[in-house]
């Protein structure tokens, strides 16, 4: 008889393991530099647009399951995107700058695309910045630092990853002497990818295609190739996150094979905090959860089936919500109208077209249009001395202005953005990053993993598991 239950027993088991749904379709979010701060700081935007204080949630944010994950790499209490994002692909802590190597920066560790590949599905890895960036990079590619851009796009071309989307190549050409490697476009067309410019060029080309890159269009390209434009800056015509989403999930879905991995980073958040540029992060936030919108909609389409994930691989900045006074004015945010790095091109422009016209009334008028100053928002007269100091040091030479990771500000376009964060009562920290909190937000099959604290390690982990695919050791 007890060799009875115990055989009922086991066949209960097993059919309970059989019944176990799998995440057949799942959506990995990355925003890069999105620490808890910087959530909160673009639901308070939102809110404060209402016209009231509070919080506006985001789409992700309403996700029933959320979990606070440490950052710190194997070497350094601060992480850097390329071991946070090591972290986030392969479950495994490594050196700041390497690309999903140990930290002896030789053995080769694998992620959960990977996985996902050999688990029969479809993957797609995609970004707002350059495809061979350190977030994209660390789900396809090995490398001892993440500024190998050419040895890492040539793994790319040869990664039979289904679907990639960002704005290009960061180094499509071997610079080395003596090389006659074709570019990296060429060798990715030799290995079977169809590369497309623009979202139009993807619906022409996406029905032939066995393997597909969406890049932006080439003039873009040629004005800018390290990122699509930011959502303060897109014009008609430029490439944005949501359009890459969107392909690659149409690209992904009519694959043949068994479900998919589509990973998607919102890299652009990282650098309008390096840059502290709270309008142009808030913007980019909010572009980024348009974007999981677009999986959220899918996911209800096949509730039994999807997983979403969204994170972070640090917090960039040390952001601070606040800085004195007990109030908030981010709605003030909404009156700049274009990101920094943008507006310090903007003034050079004009400055060469206008030569010895270029006066301090004609940029107050400028930076009136632009960030609403002295219209729209009242400013103290130390405020407009700091920018009249600024135009007479830039047409001075006096003071060259002030370079962060990934732009530089003239003196001008600087001081109009130390004076947003005053208004807005925002403050920054650095223009790197910290070792704050960041958020884990979960919907779907497996999504109930997603809760208390856990480190970015187990992220992965968790995806795979739910999934039923095997990270390799």
């Amino acid at each position: 008889m007890k060799k009875f239950y115990l055989l009922i027993l086991s066949l209960t088991l097993t059919c309970a393991a059989f019944a176990q749904p799998k995440a057949k379709y799942v959506f990995y979010f990355i925003g890069d530099g999105m620490g808890v701060n910087q959530v909160n700081g673009a639901e308070t935007y939102l809110a404060a647009l209402e016209g009231r204080i509070g919080i506006k949630s985001l789409c992700f944010t309403q996700f029933p399951y959320a979990a606070f994950v440490t950052t710190y790499s194997a070497t350094n209490g601060v992480t850097d995107s390329a071991a946070g994002g090591t972290a986030l692909a392969t479950g495994h802590k490594t050196k700041n700058g390497a690309i999903s190597v140990l930290k002896d920066l030789q053995t080769p560790i694998y992620s959960v695309a990977e996985a996902a590949q050999r688990g029969g599905a479809a993957v797609g890895i995609s970004t707002s910045v350059t495809v061979d960036h350190a977030t994209p990079a660390v789900f396809y590619a090995h490398a001892e630092h993440r500024k190998m851009y050419y040895e890492i796009g040539k793994q790319l071309t040869t990664s039979n990853v289904d679907f990639f989307g960002g704005s290009d190549f960061h180094s499509p050409v071997n610079k080395e002497k003596n090389n006659s490697e074709p570019d990296l476009y060429q060798q990715a067309k030799n290995n079977g990818y169809t590369i497309a410019r623009g979202y139009a060029d993807f619906t022409q080309k996406a029905a032939k295609a066995k393997k597909m890159i969406l890049f932006q269009p080439e003039t873009d390209s040629k004005a800018f190739r390290y990122s699509i434009p930011y959502k303060l800056d897109r014009k008609p015509g430029n490439l944005s996150l949501e359009q890459i989403t969107q392909a690659g999930i149409s690209f992904l879905t009519k694959q043949k094979k068994d479900g998919f991995f589509f990973m998607v980073e919102g890299g652009m958040i990282d650098w309008a905090c390096h840059g502290n540029d709270a309008a142009s992060y808030v913007n980019e936030l909010i572009d980024m959860d348009k974007c999981v919108q677009i999986a959220y909609e899918f996911y209800k389409q096949h509730p039994d089936s999807t997983l979403i994930v969204i994170s972070a691989d640090h917090e960039t900045g040390g952001l601070s919500l606040g800085r004195g006074p007990y109030e908030l004015h981010l709605d003030r945010l909404a009156y700049q109208k274009t990101s920094l790095a943008e507006y310090t091109r903007h003034l050079k422009a004009l400055h060469q077209s206008l030569k010895e016209n270029f006066t301090w009334e004609v940029v107050k008028a400028d930076l009136q249009t632009n960030f609403g100053f002295w219209d729209k928002i009242e400013l103290t007269e130390q405020q407009t001395a700091r920018l009249k100091k600024a135009y007479d040091d830039l047409m001075t030479g006096i003071a060259a202005g002030k370079e962060d990771m990934y732009s530089k500000k003239d003196p001008i376009t600087y001081a109009a953005g130390l004076t947003m964060d005053e208004v807005s009562l925002i403050g920054w920290q650095s223009g790197g990053h910290s070792n704050g909190f960041v958020g884990a937000y979960a919907i779907g099959v497996g999504a109930e993993a997603f809760q208390g604290q856990i480190d970015n390690t187990e992220i992965p982990r968790l995806i795979a598991k739910a999934a039923g695919w095997q990270l390799r050791p």
